[in-house]
């Protein structure tokens, strides 16, 4: 029996050739969305304040492609268009901030 997480061609979600450039836009998204906090931006925003430097992302939808999959696994949310971090992700930084 195969792991769930495996594909039918033995390739697992890591493995995927985007998976990289996936999770460093997402860092990308995440690590702006907690420099703004308390300030909240929608997408769109989002979108054209990263896009100023078009070298940090190689596709069109990176950020609104971020944004779907940090709030996927709770990093972020989305409330009345916004986009915010959520607790769990601003305690993290909070922990790490502690210098533990």
């Amino acid at each position: 029996m195969k792991p769930m997480h495996s594909k039918a061609n033995g390739a697992t979600a890591h493995g995927r050739p985007r998976h990289r450039d996936d999770v460093r836009d997402q860092a990308v998204v995440l690590t702006f969305v907690l420099t703004l906090h308390p300030k909240h931006l929608t997408i769109p925003q989002l979108a054209r304040a990263l896009y100023e430097d078009r070298r940090r992302f190689k596709r069109a939808d990176s950020v609104e492609r971020a944004v779907r999959d940090l709030v996927g696994v709770g990093l972020v949310l989305i409330d009345g268009g916004q986009v915010s971090p959520t607790t769990a992700a601003l305690r993290f930084i909070e922990a790490i901030e502690s210098g533990v």
